[in-house]
């Protein structure tokens, strides 16, 4: 190992050797930087406005930022969010000022972002519109939860995507290549099993995946050829377990369920457990996907299957009782039944055109013979002509139940509703 700790040896860690040195090195965000795109206009016009650089981690935020500021003939002064007060922002506000004096910009870079409070960000505001500091803030979270909108609207929001995985192979094999700033002096011989588990496990994080890459490296002892033989247990032992990236207050939370409740609607049972199971095992609150379940049965499903309704039920009330981690075997048959389901949203429909009727319609009075009889019979005519339903042939007989009658719920043709439909068409003298 002692390649990488002689004398004049970059000791930076092998992430940071490796970050992107030109705008075409940046993986994975062609639709930012790719030509032509506004992200990469601004920064080679250098013409670069105040901005928040959003996404999950590895994605090339901080480098791009780190990049813009190499590139600048700005001032530059960094803040973490998580350690900076508003002190600290007072004292980079009053260095820039000074800056201006002399006529030099301030590019200010404050990682974290999302955890400045209101009373910080609003220490930031004024200069940020003024102009005395050109902002980049980066943060793993949407800003829309956690910047407010004065200081949004006076940037440019930018969301960078997880680095696919066809980029981290690419990435992954200049690392073991590259001489100046890789591991190539280390003679790294990694199997195709290793590589592929440390790309997988990386899920979209290029820091994550080189700092496998090294550990493996640095832990490989050379065999009499002076090879660093990496195979795949090398490979697992070097990546930790990956953490799902999951918060229960931020968009993640949304875009999680509304992918389950998209895959329920879809009849995909595949694809709602494996949302379902990312959810649990982030620690999402059982009983708040039984109640999305719940939901579903009768939404998209309704009466095409009317047994998703009783078993979505049941399978809310046994989480109430089971609790963690019995309940996600419940929440496993309840979802893979309505998901299964055949599906209808005519019920949905039919109680959205009803409560539209009743806001937007004509106001309508109950006929008299619906009315209750108990009291009023004789002196008003309630109940008066009624017609009991059992008493006649098939328990059924028509009578006006709606003044200006209107349909509002139209059964499909799919699972139990069909046989729903043909009744009522049926009943209404329709073939």
């Amino acid at each position: 190992m002692s390649e990488l700790f002689s004398a004049g040896a970059d000791a930076r860690p092998l992430a940071a050797r490796m970050a992107p040195r030109g705008l075409d090195e940046f993986a994975g965000q062609a639709a930012l930087l790719g030509p032509g795109k506004l992200l990469r206009r601004l920064v080679e016009s250098k013409r670069f406005t105040s901005a928040i650089f959003f996404g999950p981690p590895g994605c090339g935020k901080t480098a791009l930022a780190r990049y813009i500021a190499e590139h600048s003939n700005a001032e530059v002064v960094e803040l973490n969010a998580v350690t900076a007060g508003v002190a600290d922002i007072r004292k980079a506000v009053e260095q820039a000022k000074y800056s201006a004096t002399l006529g030099r910009k301030t590019l200010l870079l404050v990682d974290e972002i999302h955890h400045f409070n209101k009373t910080q960000q609003d220490a930031l505001l004024p200069s940020v519109e003024r102009g005395d500091v050109l902002l980049i803030g980066m943060t793993t979270e949407n800003p829309g939860f956690y910047v407010n909108a004065a200081l949004r609207s006076r940037v440019t929001s930018f969301e960078f995507m997880p680095v696919p995985e066809t980029e981290l192979e690419k990435i992954l094999e200049n690392a073991i290549n590259d001489k100046d700033r890789g591991v190539a002096s280390l003679r790294i011989i990694m199997t195709p099993e290793a590589k592929a588990h440390l790309v997988r496990q990386a899920h979209g994080d290029a820091r994550r995946l080189l700092n496998a890459l090294e550990i493996a490296a640095l832990t490989t002892a050379p065999d009499m050829n002076g090879e660093r033989r990496v195979n795949l247990a090398v490979a697992e032992e070097s990546i930790q377990k990956r953490q799902i990236r999951y918060d229960k207050k931020s968009d993640d939370h949304y875009d999680h369920i509304s992918a389950f409740i998209k895959s329920i609607r879809g009849t995909d049972p595949d694809a709602a457990l494996y949302w379902m199971a990312k959810m649990l095992e982030a620690g999402e609150e059982p009983r708040f996907i039984a109640r999305r379940i719940l939901i579903a049965a009768s939404e998209d499903v309704g009466n095409a299957d009317f047994r998703a309704l009783l078993v979505a039920e049941a399978a809310f009330r046994a989480v109430e009782v089971l609790g963690m981690p019995e309940a996600r075997i419940t929440l496993a048959q309840a979802v893979t039944f309505v998901a299964s389901a055949p599906k209808s949203n005519a019920a949905y429909i039919a109680i959205d055109k009803a409560s539209a009727e009743v806001r937007e319609g004509p106001a309508r009075e109950v006929p008299l013979p619906l009315r209750d009889a108990t009291m009023d019979a004789k002196e008003r005519g309630h109940g008066q002509g009624y017609k009991y339903p059992h008493d006649f042939p098939g328990h059924y007989t028509p009578q006006e139940y709606m003044p200006n009658p209107l349909r509002f719920y139209e059964p499909t043709d799919q699972g139990d509703e069909k046989r729903i439909a043909e009744r009522l068409n049926s009943l209404r003298g329709k073939p």
